[in-house]
């Protein structure tokens, strides 16, 4: 019986970032009905991003609303120890971020990956998915909240409706004066993400 492939061995992980975004490309693929849930769309009136308390993958703090100040921002929720569908949403970011590495607008854009598990994600758990993915270090951060904000930073992107499973799949798009200004359907399309952010 053979050993199991180890993940740190550069092919076994080209083979697994192939797999996943292959993965994150069909389910991109499903119709948007089938996909969403919740609110999508445009945010009418634009909504200010609340005033939370962030850690940063490289262990800075920052207030969530300073940092969504002066670039467009695509946010996703996830969880670096998540097994299912975090590391489709990495991949699918990461496509997003191919796309805009393109485009000379790419500058004044920025993926912001935000975990809601400020127990178990630790500024190191969070550097480390980013590099997983292969995360660019100036166009895709990636956060944690206080613990005591955890709650309230989830209920700011969909105020008004009941809590929601923590594992959800849109992704929320901010203007330069830290505005969400339109929230996506599940698991959307990286193109979507990277035409809205750098048209």
């Amino acid at each position: 019986m053979s050993s199991p492939p180890n993940v740190f061995d550069p092919i076994a992980r080209e083979s697994r970032r192939r797999c996943l975004a292959w993965l994150a490309t069909l389910l991109c693929g499903l119709p948007a009905a089938v996909r969403a849930h919740g609110r999508i769309g445009p945010v009418v009136p634009p909504q200010p991003a609340p005033d939370v308390g962030l850690w940063l993958d490289d262990g800075r703090p920052v207030g969530l609303r300073t940092l969504l100040q002066g670039r467009a921002t695509a946010v996703q929720f996830m969880f670096t120890g998540c097994s299912a569908i975090c590391p489709v949403q990495g991949a699918l970011f990461a496509q997003a971020q191919a796309r805009l590495q393109a485009r000379p607008a790419a500058r004044e854009a920025r993926l912001l990956s935000l975990s809601l598990d400020p127990l178990g994600d630790t500024p190191a758990a969070l550097a480390a998915w980013r590099q997983r993915h292969g995360a660019d270090d100036v166009l895709w951060r990636a956060a944690v909240p206080r613990q005591l904000d955890a709650s309230q930073l989830m209920a700011a992107f969909n105020p008004g409706e009941p809590e929601r499973d923590a594992h959800m799949t849109q992704v929320y798009l901010f203007d330069r004066q830290a505005r969400l200004v339109w929230r996506t359907a599940e698991l959307p399309d990286p193109a979507e993400i990277a035409d809205r952010l750098a048209p």
